[in-house]
């Protein structure tokens, strides 16, 4: 297993990542939970964040790889300098954050691909599987370079990657659901940044120095039943976060997607 590479040092690339002030300011921002706010009156102002998965036409990365490259990004950029205090990001980032929040995921290939890493956001690679989690803005601003991209019609065979890393956060999807890899992926972002959320400080900036990696596996019903008694028991010394859908696409409202567990 290979740690994640986070955006490669250059120009726009991710400022490092110190257990400083900011740092302490940006967890504590997500600690708070997010969402609250209702949509605004003018649906063209409504917040998402828009995620892109790099899919290549031949040999498309393993499903699993796809997700966990998700899941990294959107804590990941949650947790960048330029979305904390005085950041180039923040108020972009805030204004998504403290409404009704979204995330909606799209493909990409080839000239595409290229053309999303020129917008604001930050790149996780895990395993040959990219993904890029954009500052979010208003679905009638989208920029038109990640407009064009389609949100569906592509999904990805489900892969048997193994047993979890004994060291890693899992998140859990509940595979009764059959959700399409866009919509997992946007499930698996809500989940790390809650589970982010949940941890201490210090934990979550250890898992910050691993590039937030972090494995993803479907949950068989039976384990995904057991999950759920852990939630509801919300006792012991692990830390776990559960994502419920507000159900706008694919899934029943308040439906349990995924489950997050600490290591």
């Amino acid at each position: 297993m290979t740690e994640p590479e986070l955006d490669a040092p250059g120009p726009g690339a991710a400022p490092p990542l110190v257990l400083d002030a900011g740092f302490r300011a940006r967890h504590a921002e997500l600690a708070l939970g997010y969402g609250g706010g209702g949509d605004p009156d003018d649906p063209a102002q409504v917040q998402a964040m828009q995620m892109v998965l790099h899919l290549p036409k031949a040999e498309p990365p393993p499903r699993s790889a796809v997700l966990e490259a998700a899941a990294a990004s959107a804590v990941a950029l949650c947790l960048d300098p330029r979305v904390g205090p005085g950041g180039e990001w923040e108020p972009r980032y805030l204004a998504w954050k403290r409404s009704r929040i979204r995330k909606v995921a799209r493909r990409a290939r080839g000239a595409q691909w290229i053309s999303a890493g020129d917008v604001d956001g930050v790149t996780i690679e895990v395993d040959g599987a990219q993904a890029r989690a954009l500052v979010p803005g208003p679905v009638g601003d989208i920029d038109p370079r990640i407009r064009k991209l389609q949100i569906g019609g592509t999904d990805l065979e489900h892969d048997e990657p193994g047993p979890p890393d004994a060291e890693l956060p899992v998140l859990w999807v509940n595979s009764a659901l059959g959700m399409t890899v866009g919509k997992a992926a946007a499930q698996v972002g809500h989940a790390s940044m809650l589970l982010a959320g949940a941890l201490s400080v210090e934990q979550a900036f250890a898992w910050a120095q691993r590039g937030f990696r972090c494995a993803v596996r479907d949950a068989a019903p039976e384990h995904w039943a057991r999950l759920c008694a852990r939630v509801h028991r919300d006792a012991g010394p692990e830390t776990i976060a559960a994502v419920r859908d507000a159900g706008f696409t694919e899934v029943a409202p308040g439906s349990m997607t995924v489950i997050a567990v600490a290591p």
